[in-house]
C-alpha cells in the first residue's frame, strides 16, 4: 500500500505528483494490469483434445494432399 502525507507548505498538485511517482515505482499498477487480463491454463483433458485435433486434421491434410484434393491455396 503507498501512502504519501503532505509536508509543510506542500501544494496539491506537488503531493500528486509525488503519489503517482511512487505508485509507479512500487509496481502496483503493473501487478493489477497482469491481474485483469488473467487466463487460466487449459486443463489436462483439453490440452490432450486439441493436440489430437491436431494430429487428425494433419493425417486428413496429408491424405487429402495425396489424392490431389487440395490446391496450392489451401495447403
Amino acid at each position: 500500500m503507498v501512502e504519501v502525507r503532505r509536508r509543510e507548505h506542500e501544494t496539491a498538485g506537488s503531493m500528486l505528483r509525488r503519489f503517482t511517482r511512487r505508485v509507479q515505482q512500487s509496481g502496483v499498477l503493473i501487478n493489477a494490469r497482469k491481474l485483469k487480463s488473467y487466463k487460466s491454463k487449459p486443463t489436462k483433458r483439453a490440452t490432450r483434445a486439441r493436440a489430437l485435433r491436431r494430429i487428425e486434421m494433419t493425417k486428413e491434410r496429408e491424405r487429402l494432399e495425396k489424392l490431389g484434393k487440395l490446391t496450392g491455396e489451401q495447403r
